[in-house]
This record gives structure tokens, C-alpha cells and sequence, in this order.
């Protein structure tokens, strides 16, 4: 009785200790905060969004799924940059549509011998 007694103090001195070793009671003082994990390859800034830069990026993993800052960052940025090309796909079929008219009325209109230098 008196050994299992002297096991139960020792077990809980070594927890005891061990838990203020790592809370902040040891000699280099408590344990430093872990830096969060951050997004390393993020959509390239100098250039448009591409395929390959979509498939390649991965997000970092955090406590509960993935870090909604840099989720939001990358949607945010392939939105903006969908949004601008079609705004530029619907310029440029304006402007088809438009050479298209123009050249059709050329061809509609009728040629006279006297407008021809």
C-alpha cells in the first residue's frame, strides 16, 4: 500500500512538472507562439491568372479546414480577373459585330461606274 501511495505522488510530481516545463515554467521561459501557416505559391502578381497558377495553388491547412483570409484573397482575385476578360471578350464581339455591319452594307450598297476614281 505504502509503494502504490509512493508511485501515485511520484506520477503526479513528474506531471506536474512536466506541465509547467511546457506552460512556461521552465528556464527559457514560456514556449514561443507557432507563426500560422501562410499561402507560399500565391497567384502571381506581375501577370493574368492562368490555368496552370490555379491548378497548382493549394491552400495551407488551419485548425479547422483552410485559412479563410487566403481563400478569400485567391477567389477574389480570379473573380476580378474573370470579370475583366469578359468584359474584354464582350468589347471585342461588339466590335466584330460592329466590322461585320459595316462590311455588310459595303457589300449591300450598289457600285456605279461614276463613284469610281
Amino acid at each position: 500500500m505504502v509503494m502504490f501511495l509512493f508511485l501515485v505522488v511520484a506520477l503526479a510530481v513528474v506531471v506536474a512538472a512536466v506541465t509547467l516545463a511546457v506552460v512556461g515554467g521552465g528556464e527559457s521561459g514560456p514556449l514561443p507562439e507557432a507563426a500560422p501557416e501562410r499561402l507560399h505559391d500565391p497567384l502571381p502578381p506581375d501577370r493574368p491568372v492562368g490555368r496552370a497558377d490555379v491548378e497548382r495553388l493549394r491552400f495551407p491547412l488551419a485548425a479547422r479546414g483552410y485559412r479563410m483570409a487566403d481563400v478569400d484573397d485567391a477567389l477574389s482575385r480570379v473573380a476580378a480577373e474573370l470579370a475583366e476578360r469578359d468584359a474584354r471578350i464582350a468589347g471585342l464581339e461588339s466590335a466584330l459585330a460592329g466590322a461585320q455591319a459595316a462590311a455588310h452594307v459595303r457589300l449591300d450598297k450598289p457600285v456605279h461606274p461614276e463613284d469610281q476614281p
